[in-house]
Protein backbone atom coordinates (compact mmCIF):
# COMPACT_ATOMS: atom_id res chain seq x y z
CA UNK A 1 0.00 0.00 0.00
CA UNK A 2 1.98 3.25 -1.47
CA UNK A 3 0.74 5.66 1.08
CA UNK A 4 1.46 9.78 0.68
CA UNK A 5 2.55 10.74 4.24
CA UNK A 6 5.08 8.03 6.62
CA UNK A 7 2.85 9.66 9.41
CA UNK A 8 -0.17 8.16 7.88
CA UNK A 9 1.84 4.64 6.96
CA UNK A 10 2.97 4.46 10.44
CA UNK A 11 -0.78 5.30 12.12
CA UNK A 12 -2.29 2.47 9.55
CA UNK A 13 1.02 0.04 10.63
CA UNK A 14 -0.07 0.54 13.98
CA UNK A 15 -3.82 0.25 13.55
CA UNK A 16 -3.05 -2.91 11.45
CA UNK A 17 -1.93 -4.94 14.31
CA UNK A 18 -5.12 -5.06 16.19
CA UNK A 19 -6.58 -8.89 15.63
CA UNK A 20 -8.79 -9.27 12.24
CA UNK A 21 -7.36 -5.30 10.92
CA UNK A 22 -6.13 -5.45 7.84
CA UNK A 23 -4.36 -2.74 6.16
CA UNK A 24 -7.60 -1.20 4.36
CA UNK A 25 -9.62 -1.44 7.46
CA UNK A 26 -6.49 0.34 9.33
CA UNK A 27 -6.51 3.01 6.89
CA UNK A 28 -10.36 3.96 6.97
CA UNK A 29 -10.01 3.88 10.50
CA UNK A 30 -7.02 6.54 10.30
CA UNK A 31 -8.56 8.68 7.67
CA UNK A 32 -12.06 8.97 10.33
CA UNK A 33 -9.46 10.02 13.54
CA UNK A 34 -8.16 12.81 11.16
CA UNK A 35 -11.85 13.90 11.07
CA UNK A 36 -12.27 14.18 14.55
CA UNK A 37 -11.56 17.01 16.92
CA UNK A 38 -7.98 16.53 18.88
CA UNK A 39 -9.76 16.38 21.81
CA UNK A 40 -11.27 13.11 20.74
CA UNK A 41 -8.43 11.27 19.43
CA UNK A 42 -6.58 12.97 22.30
CA UNK A 43 -9.26 11.20 24.64
CA UNK A 44 -9.23 7.78 23.09
CA UNK A 45 -5.02 7.74 23.11
CA UNK A 46 -5.43 8.87 26.85
CA UNK A 47 -7.50 5.37 27.44
CA UNK A 48 -5.45 3.49 25.68
CA UNK A 49 -2.28 5.00 27.51
CA UNK A 50 -4.49 4.19 31.12
CA UNK A 51 -5.41 0.56 29.76
CA UNK A 52 -1.75 0.16 29.82
CA UNK A 53 -0.73 1.66 33.16
CA UNK A 54 -3.67 1.28 34.97
CA UNK A 55 -5.06 -2.84 34.73
CA UNK A 56 -3.17 -5.22 36.00
CA UNK A 57 -4.36 -8.93 36.89
CA UNK A 58 -6.01 -9.99 40.16
CA UNK A 59 -3.54 -11.54 42.31
CA UNK A 60 -5.78 -14.43 43.33
CA UNK A 61 -7.93 -15.45 40.45
CA UNK A 62 -6.03 -13.45 37.32
CA UNK A 63 -9.17 -11.14 36.09
CA UNK A 64 -8.63 -8.07 35.08
CA UNK A 65 -8.35 -5.57 37.87
CA UNK A 66 -7.19 -1.83 38.56
CA UNK A 67 -6.02 -3.07 42.04
CA UNK A 68 -4.20 -6.29 43.55
CA UNK A 69 -7.91 -7.95 43.97
CA UNK A 70 -10.41 -7.80 41.64
CA UNK A 71 -14.22 -6.65 42.53
CA UNK A 72 -15.35 -10.20 42.72
CA UNK A 73 -12.26 -11.88 44.76
CA UNK A 74 -13.03 -8.94 46.75
CA UNK A 75 -16.57 -8.87 47.30
CA UNK A 76 -18.55 -10.03 50.96
CA UNK A 77 -21.53 -10.89 48.67
CA UNK A 78 -19.69 -13.55 46.50
CA UNK A 79 -19.69 -17.47 47.11
CA UNK A 80 -15.88 -18.03 47.57
CA UNK A 81 -16.03 -21.86 48.50
CA UNK A 82 -16.85 -21.90 44.27
CA UNK A 83 -14.54 -21.53 41.89
CA UNK A 84 -15.42 -21.63 38.15
CA UNK A 85 -12.66 -22.28 36.07
CA UNK A 86 -12.45 -19.90 32.75
CA UNK A 87 -10.01 -19.70 29.50
CA UNK A 88 -9.89 -16.36 29.98
CA UNK A 89 -11.34 -12.72 31.33
CA UNK A 90 -13.60 -12.54 28.36
CA UNK A 91 -15.34 -15.61 29.65
CA UNK A 92 -15.73 -13.86 32.93
CA UNK A 93 -17.53 -11.52 31.66
CA UNK A 94 -19.58 -13.72 29.60
CA UNK A 95 -20.97 -15.40 32.53
CA UNK A 96 -21.36 -12.42 34.66
CA UNK A 97 -24.05 -11.37 31.90
CA UNK A 98 -26.24 -14.38 32.10
CA UNK A 99 -26.98 -13.11 36.36
CA UNK A 100 -26.83 -17.24 36.91
CA UNK A 101 -23.39 -17.17 39.11
CA UNK A 102 -22.63 -15.95 42.31
CA UNK A 103 -18.92 -17.36 43.01
CA UNK A 104 -15.75 -16.62 42.39
CA UNK A 105 -13.42 -17.45 38.60
CA UNK A 106 -9.61 -18.89 38.22
CA UNK A 107 -8.48 -17.45 34.99
CA UNK A 108 -6.04 -19.75 32.92
CA UNK A 109 -4.85 -17.31 30.29
CA UNK A 110 -5.07 -19.87 27.81
CA UNK A 111 -5.36 -23.80 27.26
CA UNK A 112 -2.89 -26.36 26.79
CA UNK A 113 -2.08 -27.15 23.46
CA UNK A 114 0.79 -28.87 22.36
CA UNK A 115 0.71 -28.45 19.15
CA UNK A 116 0.96 -24.70 19.85
CA UNK A 117 3.55 -25.03 22.38
CA UNK A 118 1.21 -24.56 25.21
CA UNK A 119 1.88 -26.66 28.44
CA UNK A 120 0.54 -26.84 31.98
CA UNK A 121 3.26 -24.86 32.95
CA UNK A 122 2.61 -21.88 30.80
CA UNK A 123 -0.90 -21.11 31.84
CA UNK A 124 -2.46 -20.47 35.47
CA UNK A 125 -2.88 -23.96 36.79
CA UNK A 126 -0.49 -24.38 39.65
CA UNK A 127 -1.98 -20.82 41.11
CA UNK A 128 -5.60 -22.74 40.98
CA UNK A 129 -3.98 -25.56 42.75
CA UNK A 130 -2.85 -23.46 45.39
CA UNK A 131 -5.95 -21.74 46.23
CA UNK A 132 -7.17 -25.49 46.65
CA UNK A 133 -4.95 -26.58 48.79
CA UNK A 134 -5.32 -23.82 50.71
CA UNK A 135 -8.48 -24.59 51.13
CA UNK A 136 -10.45 -22.19 49.49
CA UNK A 137 -13.27 -24.22 47.70
CA UNK A 138 -15.71 -26.54 48.16
CA UNK A 139 -16.53 -27.26 44.11
CA UNK A 140 -15.04 -26.25 41.39
CA UNK A 141 -16.73 -25.70 38.20
CA UNK A 142 -15.07 -26.13 34.27
CA UNK A 143 -16.29 -23.96 32.04
CA UNK A 144 -14.11 -24.39 29.45
CA UNK A 145 -14.98 -24.60 25.72
CA UNK A 146 -16.12 -27.69 24.11
CA UNK A 147 -12.93 -28.27 22.21
CA UNK A 148 -9.51 -30.64 22.22
CA UNK A 149 -7.72 -27.69 24.04
CA UNK A 150 -10.84 -27.01 26.40
CA UNK A 151 -11.32 -30.44 27.17
CA UNK A 152 -7.69 -31.58 27.55
CA UNK A 153 -7.23 -28.84 29.95
CA UNK A 154 -9.98 -29.93 31.74
CA UNK A 155 -9.19 -33.41 32.22
CA UNK A 156 -5.79 -32.20 33.29
CA UNK A 157 -6.91 -29.93 35.73
CA UNK A 158 -8.93 -32.87 37.59
CA UNK A 159 -6.44 -35.47 37.37
CA UNK A 160 -4.55 -32.34 39.72
CA UNK A 161 -7.48 -32.29 41.87
CA UNK A 162 -8.51 -35.51 42.52
CA UNK A 163 -6.99 -36.20 45.82
CA UNK A 164 -8.85 -32.66 46.95
CA UNK A 165 -12.21 -33.18 48.87
CA UNK A 166 -14.11 -30.91 46.58
CA UNK A 167 -16.55 -31.57 43.86
CA UNK A 168 -15.26 -30.95 40.02
CA UNK A 169 -18.03 -30.61 37.63
CA UNK A 170 -18.27 -28.77 34.08
CA UNK A 171 -21.14 -26.72 32.41
CA UNK A 172 -23.50 -29.16 30.29
CA UNK A 173 -22.65 -29.30 26.13
CA UNK A 174 -25.61 -26.74 25.65
CA UNK A 175 -22.57 -24.83 24.42
CA UNK A 176 -22.05 -26.16 21.14
CA UNK A 177 -19.01 -28.94 20.35
CA UNK A 178 -16.47 -26.72 19.12
CA UNK A 179 -17.81 -23.54 19.79
CA UNK A 180 -16.13 -20.97 22.26
CA UNK A 181 -18.07 -19.22 25.25
CA UNK A 182 -17.39 -15.97 24.72
CA UNK A 183 -19.87 -16.02 21.51
CA UNK A 184 -22.44 -18.33 23.26
CA UNK A 185 -25.88 -16.66 24.07
CA UNK A 186 -26.57 -15.62 27.60
CA UNK A 187 -29.93 -18.17 27.76
CA UNK A 188 -27.59 -20.79 27.12
CA UNK A 189 -24.71 -19.91 28.71
CA UNK A 190 -26.96 -19.20 32.00
CA UNK A 191 -28.88 -23.03 31.72
CA UNK A 192 -24.91 -24.39 30.98
CA UNK A 193 -24.22 -23.04 34.24
CA UNK A 194 -27.36 -24.45 36.26
CA UNK A 195 -27.18 -27.85 34.80
CA UNK A 196 -23.67 -28.61 35.30
CA UNK A 197 -22.39 -32.17 35.87
CA UNK A 198 -19.96 -33.72 38.46
CA UNK A 199 -16.39 -34.59 36.47
CA UNK A 200 -15.30 -38.38 36.60
CA UNK A 201 -11.86 -38.74 37.14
Amino acid sequence: MNLPSKVLEQAVNELSRFPGIGKKTALRMVIHLMKQPEDITASMAKAIINLKTNLRFCNICHNISENELCDICNSVNRNKRLICVVKDFQDCISIESTNQYNGTYHVLNGLISPVDGIGPNEINIYSLINRIKNNEADEVIMALSATIEGDTTAFYISKKLKDFNLKITQISRGIAIGGELEFADEITLGRSLISRTEVSH
